[in-house]
Parts: structure tokens; C-alpha cells; sequence
């Protein structure tokens, strides 16, 4: 994946070892004061590198001359921080096993969702971004519920967000009424979020992407297989270097042509992580990132008539008269509202799991209280 750097080789071992110090490579993948202040804190004789692409167990890591194959230990790393897309670390060479991740460095902004497998578990979907692009394809049916928890997760990593309508030609070109529509809609679920009408075939309408990149971000795509995320990356780094497939006639969906967060420097400056379709949103600690999101509610609140308005059926809750007076949309309060649920209801079964554990682990000490040599089993 010569991409990642360019010019780069892969780096295999000591028989071509990587220069164990931050250059112009490390400096275009975006190393910065910050990092190299966590870096001048660690033991000498590691290799410092940004992930570039995870597998199962291996990452893809650019260094300063070329990328390296490293294993991914979280237990290293860190006690339970497993290493992410975007993530700088600290290699070190292991007899036997080659290079491994000894340490991840101190992230900034990460955009992170509910591990769909794991109840209560986050999932770093990647790792210091500067910007989120909120990817939806023109092509099919707007789902604001979805953009919402897009949004929820990208104001809550600290980076910017922009939603980006893609296949803006053919929607233009079929259905123009329904492109002003979406645009509407949008600004309504998102206000003051900038959205960018874009056509990436013919690269119209991603200059503002272009302008972010210039200056050195890192900027992650995210959003549903099809939405045409891949292309636009090809488009901004002006080469075929994500993999693209037409999305299915009869409703639109993609396959997942991009199978991994991966990574992607561009010539002209910045950087590019493409992730895979997205099917599940789930939020995680994001109260904070709700109430900017959804902060025409979150202003209606102060003036309903109890402290507490749930904003179901309480007598003289302001939010309720707004959507009786038509100007708040009653399909958005109840997202609100869902929101809000699935995160009271995420804190309850996380306390549950930590009363479990505190049971388990007393019960555990009895037990080795119990079996400890020399002392006589109770009668």
C-alpha cells in the first residue's frame, strides 16, 4: 500500500531497520508539538509511526522510511487501548516476532460508536482527525435520524464535521426538486453544520474538503456503503486508490468495497482515512454532543414549566408547544428523546456490569481466602 507515503517500501525486520526519529515522512503524516512532547517521554530505542491500516492483529504502520508490519498487542498497548486507524505509536523489535506496538501515544479527537457486538463497549473507529465528512449519496432515500447519530459521534470526537451530499449530477439531473429537498432537511436537522453539494467524478463542490486538506488535516469519511466515500477520496487525491463498485439499482446500496479504515496521504497535502459502510450508529457517553446537535431543543428546555420535562406529555412543556405551533418538528423530538433513552439506559446496564464484576472479583478473593495453605476449612 504504497499510497500511504509516497515512495514508500515495506520495511521488513533489521535487515532494513527504520530511522528511529521523526522526519519529513512522519511530519507530512501529521507529526506535530504535541506528539513529540508524549515522544520525548518514553524509553529510547522505539520507532515512532502513525497506523495506516489495521488487520486483525497486524497494522500497517508508516515510519520514516517506508511501512512496516507490525503486530498489534492491546495488552502491550496500554492495558485495553487497541490500536486504531490514525493512531500514533511507539515500535519496538521483538526476536522472533518482528516489530510490535509497545505503546499508543496520547490521542487527540477520536471518533468513536458503540461496539455493535458489545453492549457498553466503545469502538475507536479512528484516531486524531481533525475533520468528520458526514458522507450521504443523493442517489437514495435521506434518513435524518441516522445524520443525527453521524453528528452525535463526530461532535463528540472534537473535530469538525461537514455533511457532504455526493452524486449531486445525477440527482440534479433526475430530480432536481428533491436535491433543494435534502439540502433543506438537512439544514434543518443540522443548522450551522456547512454542507457541500459535491460530484466527484467531475470534481465539482469539494473545494472547502480541499482547502482542510491543504492546511495538513486529517480528515475521515464516514457513512453508508454506496454513499460514494471511495470515490471521493480517489477524486481528492487524484489517483484509484480506493476501490469503487456500483451501488444496486433497485434501492441504491453499495457492497462494502472499502473492507478496512485505511489511511490515505495525499500528494498535494493532508490526509485521508476511508472507512467501511457504517450500519449501525451507536453512541457512547455523548451527552454532551447531543444537546449541541440537537440545540434548538436543548434552548426550548429552560422554559418549560418543571425541571426535569421529559418532553412527552408534561403540562406546559415549551418544546411540545413549539411542535403544536409547527415550528419544531415533532419526528425530531422523538429522536431526541430516543437518544437520550439509549444513553440512560447504556449507563444502567454499564453499572450493572461493574456491580458484577465487583461481586465476582470478592467472590474470587473468598474463595482464594478460603483455599489459602495453612488455613483450616471452616466446621
Amino acid at each position: 500500500r504504497g499510497h500511504a507515503a509516497a515512495g514508500a517500501l515495506l520495511v521488513t525486520g533489521s535487515a532494513a531497520r527504520p530511522i528511529a526519529v521523526p522526519g519529513p515522512v512522519l511530519v507530512a503524516h501529521g507529526w506535530d508539538a504535541r506528539l513529540a512532547a508524549a515522544w520525548a517521554a518514553l524509553p529510547a530505542g522505539r520507532v515512532p509511526g502513525r497506523i495506516v491500516r489495521v488487520d486483525r492483529g497486524e497494522c500497517d504502520v508508516v515510519v520514516e522510511d517506508g511501512i512496516v508490519r507490525a503486530f498489534s498487542d492491546s495488552l502491550r498497548a496500554q492495558a485495553a487501548v487497541a490500536p486504531a486507524t490514525g493512531d500514533w505509536v511507539a515500535l519496538a523489535e521483538e526476536p522472533g516476532l518482528g516489530w510490535v506496538i509497545d505503546e499508543v501515544l496520547p490521542r487527540a479527537n477520536t471518533l468513536v460508536r458503540r461496539d455493535p457486538g458489545e453492549q457498553g463497549v466503545e469502538q475507536v473507529l479512528t484516531a486524531n482527525i481533525d475533520v468528520v465528512l458526514v458522507v450521504h449519496g443523493l442517489d437514495r432515500p435521506f434518513p435524518p435520524g441516522r445524520l443525527e447519530r453521524f453528528l452525535v459521534i463526530a461532535e463528540d470526537s472534537g473535530a469538525d464535521a461537514l455533511v457532504v451530499l455526493t452524486k449531486a449530477d445525477l440527482a440534479a439531473a433526475t430530480d432536481p426538486a428533491g436535491v433543494d429537498e435534502t439540502v433543506a432537511v438537512v439544514r434543518a436537522v443540522a443548522p450551522g453544520v456547512p454542507v457541500l453539494l459535491v460530484d466527484a467524478l467531475h470534481g465539482v463542490g469539494q473545494g472547502p474538503i480541499e482547502e482542510r486538506l491543504d492546511a495538513g488535516a486529517t480528515v475521515a469519511l464516514v457513512g453508508a456503503s454506496g454513499a460514494g466515500k471511495s470515490t471521493l477520496v480517489n477524486a481528492l487525491v487524484g489517483d484509484e486508490v480506493q476501490a469503487t463498485a456500483e451501488v444496486r439499482g433497485r434501492d441504491a446500496k453499495g457492497r462494502h468495497t472499502t473492507v478496512a479504515r485505511e489511511l490515505v496521504r495525499r500528494p498535494a497535502g493532508g490526509l485521508l482515512i476511508d472507512t467501511p459502510g457504517v450500519r449501525s450508529v451507536g453512541i457512547i457517553d455523548a451527552e454532551e454532543a447531543i444537546e449541541r446537535v440537537f440545540g434548538d431543543i436543548e434552548d426550548l428546555a429552560p422554559e418549560c414549566r418543571f425541571s426535569d420535562c421529559g418532553h412527552d406529555a408534561e403540562p406546559g412543556c415549551a418544546v411540545l408547544a413549539a411542535v403544536e405551533a409547527g415550528s419544531l418538528d415533532a419526528r425530531r423530538v422523538g429522536r431526541y428523546r430516543a437518544l437520550l433513552t439509549e444513553l440512560e439506559e447504556l449507563r444502567d446496564r454499564q453499572l450493572a456490569r461493574e456491580r458484577r464484576g465487583a461481586r465476582d472479583r470478592q467472590i474470587a478473593r473468598d474463595r482464594r481466602a478460603i483455599n489459602r495453605p495453612g488455613r483450616r476449612p471452616a466446621r
